[in-house]
C-alpha cells in the first residue's frame, strides 16, 4: 500500500504525519521549503489542554517546558480590573503560550526518527491526479518528479494549491481584525499573567488602539498585539515604536522600562471556510480548510484537532482497503470537523459587531463592560461558543438507540477527562497517554481497584465478561480500569473513540450494545443506513415500474 502523501510542513502536516505512524501508516511530507524554519519570535500559538496532550504523546517532548503556562488571566478597561483569573500551577486549563517556531521545531525533530515519515524538502506540489486505486502528486523544483500515495492530505495554508486544483471554493471574510503585533523582551508588572486591556486611558500613536494583550513567553519575553481600527492604515515603524514606549509607560510608573525589540508585525485575522474537506482520496485539513482567529481565539488548535480526527480515520482505510464502512468513516471526517469549525466561525461572526461595533453591547447585555469581558475572555481561554473545543454529538459516527446508555458528566461527543487508569499490563497510566493509537478504549469504572494487584481482580466479577465482550467487537479495543470517572456510577462502562472524545456510557457490561455503539463508530450503521436505504428506492422503483405495466 502506498503511503499518505502530506502536503505542506507546518504544525499540522507534520502534526498528521506523526498521528498516521502511530497507527503504522506511512506517509511522505511535501514541503516546499527547505526543511527547516526562521526563528520568529512574535509569530506564536496559543494550545489548550487537549492539543498539548496531543502534541506531548506524538513527540514524546514535554512541551509545556518549551513554553509559558500562564498563572493568570486579567481584564482591564481604561483603569479598572474587570477580571482576574488565577491558575494554580500545574492546571491543565492554563493555556501554553509558546513561539511557532520551537513547536515546528519539536515536531520536526520527532519526525526525524521517525522511519515511516519521509519529508521531501524542495517540493513544490503543481498537479493532482486520482484514480481509483490512488493518487499521484507532482512537484517542481530541484527535486521534481511523481510520487504516489493511497491518499493525500492537503495542510498546505491559507493559499493552499491543493484546494486550489480541487477547485474547492473557500468562501469567508477578509481582514475581519487586524493586529500589529510586537516581541520584546521586557519586565512588566504581572510576572507570568496575561492581560486584556481595553481602551487604555493614554492617548495612542498613530491610529487608536481600543485593545492591547499581553501574552508572555519564555526568557522574558513578551508578545503584544494591539486592535488596529478597520482600514489599511499603514503600521510603519516609528508608529509601533511609539506604540510600544507609551504602552509600556502606561503599565509601569509612567516611563518607559528598558526593552529590547525581538521581532515585529501585522497580523490579519480572516474568517473562511473551504466548502467540501474530502474530494475522493483528497482531504484538507488546517488552515487549508478553514481560517478563523477573532476574539482571541487560536486557529492552530482547530488545525491540531484536523489532524487528529483525520489520523484514526484513514489508519483501518489504509490497512485494510476500501469497503463501505471505511468509506462512511471517512465521510465523517468532513461531517465532524467542518460542522465544529462552522458553528465557532457563526458565533465569533454575531458577536464581532456586537464588540467592536462602538458599543452595541448595551442594547443587548446591562453592564456592557462586563459583557465585552465574559465574551472575549472566553475566546482567551478557549472557553464557550467561540473558544471552547467542539462536540461529535451530531456526528453520523453517533450510536443510536442503545438500551443501557446512561448520563456522565462528559456530554457524548465531546473529549473525555483525563483521569487515571490501570492498563492491561497492570501499570498506571493517565487515560490520554492511550489514545492515538488506532485502538478503541473501553474503560470499566471499578472503585476499589486501585489498591488491589491485577491478578486479584482481572478475573473477578465482571472483567471476564468485558473483557470477553471487547474481544468480540469488531475493532481492536483496548480495556482500562478506573477508579472513577465524573458522573460515571459504579460498574458502567465508557466507550472512547481513539482521539478522545466520548462515545457512550453504559449501565454495566452490556456486549451487544458494545458492540452496536462500537460498530456505529467505525461507520457501520452509517452504511447499513445508506444500504437499507438504496434498498428501499430500488424496491420503490420496481414497484412503481409494475404499476405502470
Amino acid at each position: 500500500m502506498d503511503p499518505v502523501i502530506i502536503v505542506g510542513a507546518g504544525p499540522v502536516g507534520l502534526t498528521l504525519a506523526l498521528a498516521l505512524a502511530r497507527q503504522e501508516v506511512p506517509s511522505v511530507v511535501l514541503d516546499e521549503g527547505p526543511g527547516k524554519n526562521d526563528p520568529r519570535p512574535a509569530r506564536t500559538v496559543v494550545l489548550r489542554e487537549d492539543t498539548t496532550a496531543l502534541l506531548e504523546r506524538l513527540t514524546g517532548v514535554a512541551v509545556g517546558d518549551h513554553g509559558v503556562r500562564w498563572t493568570g488571566w486579567r481584564s482591564v478597561r481604561r483603569r479598572q480590573v474587570l477580571n482576574e483569573i488565577t491558575f494554580d500551577e500545574g492546571d491543565p486549563a492554563a493555556p501554553l503560550h509558546l513561539a511557532q517556531h520551537v513547536l515546528t521545531g519539536a515536531l520536526r525533530a520527532a519526525v526525524a526518527h521517525e522511519p515511516l515519515v519521509e519529508v521531501a524538502a524542495d517540493s513544490r506540489l503543481d498537479s493532482i491526479e486520482q484514480e481509483r486505486s490512488g493518487v499521484s502528486a507532482h512537484t517542481r523544483g530541484p527535486k521534481g518528479t511523481w510520487w504516489r500515495g493511497s491518499y493525500l492530505v492537503g495542510c498546505d495554508g491559507p493559499r493552499s494549491t491543493v484546494r486550489k486544483l480541487q477547485d474547492i471554493r473557500f468562501p469567508g471574510r477578509t481582514a475581519v481584525e487586524r493586529h500589529a503585533v510586537a516581541a520584546l523582551r521586557v519586565e512588566l508588572p504581572w510576572e507570568g499573567q496575561a492581560l486584556l486591556h481595553r481602551m487604555p486611558p493614554w492617548r495612542s500613536s498613530g491610529p487608536s488602539a481600543g485593545e492591547v494583550t499581553a501574552r508572555p513567553l519564555t526568557d522574558g519575553v513578551w508578545r503584544l498585539d494591539w486592535l488596529l481600527p478597520p482600514g489599511k492604515d499603514l503600521v510603519t515603524p516609528d508608529i509601533l515604536v511609539a506604540r510600544i514606549r507609551e504602552t509600556l509607560a502606561g503599565w509601569t510608573d509612567g516611563t518607559t522600562p528598558a526593552y529590547d525589540l525581538l521581532d515585529t508585525g501585522v497580523h490579519t485575522v480572516h474568517h473562511r471556510l473551504a466548502r467540501r474537506w474530502r474530494a475522493g482520496r483528497v482531504f484538507l485539513a488546517g488552515d487549508a480548510a478553514h481560517l478563523l482567529g477573532a476574539l482571541g481565539t487560536q486557529g492552530l488548535d482547530e488545525g491540531l484537532r484536523d489532524a487528529d480526527n483525520l489520523a484514526w480515520k484513514l489508519a483501518p482505510a489504509w490497512h485494510h482497503g476500501r469497503h463501505g464502512h471505511h468509506e462512511a468513516l471517512l465521510d465523517s471526517y468532513q461531517a465532524e470537523r467542518r460542522a465544529v469549525v462552522a458553528a465557532r466561525l457563526r458565533a465569533a461572526d454575531q458577536l464581532l459587531p456586537v464588540l467592536r461595533g462602538g458599543g452595541g453591547l448595551r442594547h443587548y447585555v446591562p453592564g456592557a463592560a462586563r459583557g465585552h469581558d465574559a465574551l472575549l475572555t472566553d475566546g482567551h481561554l478557549g472557553r464557550g461558543s467561540v473558544g471552547a473545543p467542539g462536540t461529535y454529538a451530531d456526528s453520523p459516527l453517533t450510536p443510536r438507540h442503545l438500551e443501557a446508555e446512561i448520563p456522565v458528566d462528559t456530554p457524548f461527543g465531546s473529549p473525555v477527562a483525563d483521569v487515571r487508569v490501570t492498563a492491561e499490563d497492570g501499570s498506571f497510566v493517565q487515560l490520554r497517554d492511550r489514545l492515538g493509537r488506532g485502538a478503541l478504549l473501553v474503560v470499566l469504572i471499578a472503585p476499589g481497584t486501585g489498591v488491589w494487584d491485577r491478578k486479584h481482580w482481572v478475573s473477578a466479577g465482571v472483567m471476564p465478561r468485558l473483557a470477553a465482550a471487547v474481544a468480540a467487537l469488531p475493532h481492536p479495543a483496548e480495556l482500562l480500569v478506573a477508579e472513577d470517572y465524573p458522573g460515571a456510577p459504579a460498574h458502567s462502562v465508557l466507550l472512547v473513540r481513539p482521539d478522545g472524545h466520548l462515545v457512550t456510557a453504559l449501565s454495566g457490561v452490556r456486549p451487544a450494545d458494545l458492540y452496536a455503539a462500537a460498530e456505529a463508530t467505525l461507520g457501520g450503521a452509517v452504511q447499513e443506513e445508506k444500504e437499507e436505504k438504496e434498498e428501499n428506492e430500488e424496491k420503490a422503483e420496481a414497484e412503481a415500474g409494475s404499476g405502470a405495466r
